[in-house]
C-alpha cells in the first residue's frame, strides 16, 4: 500500500467540464513531486459551489489502484 499527499485549488468552473463531457481526468502533483491523473469522478464527494480545495491524502496499491481518498483539511 502506498500514500501520497496532494493539494488542489480546483475551480467549479473547471471542474464542469467533467460534467459536460469535455474533461475526464484531474492532474496534479503530489507534494513529492510525482505526477498524479486521477479521474475525475473520485473527487465529486469533495465538489462545493466553489470547487475543490484542500489537501488530500491518496492511498493506493503498488499497482496504481486507487483504494481511499480523504481530505486532511476543510
Amino acid at each position: 500500500m502506498q500514500q501520497l499527499i496532494f493539494d488542489l485549488s480546483l475551480p467549479a468552473e473547471r471542474y464542469l467540464e467533467w460534467y459536460r463531457g469535455t474533461a475526464k481526468r484531474v492532474t496534479m502533483r503530489s507534494r513529492d513531486g510525482r505526477r498524479i491523473s486521477l479521474p475525475a469522478h473520485h473527487l465529486r464527494q469533495f465538489l462545493t459551489h466553489e470547487g475543490i480545495y484542500g489537501s488530500f491524502l491518496m492511498t493506493f496499491t503498488a499497482e496504481g489502484q486507487l483504494l481511499s481518498l480523504e481530505r486532511l483539511n476543510a
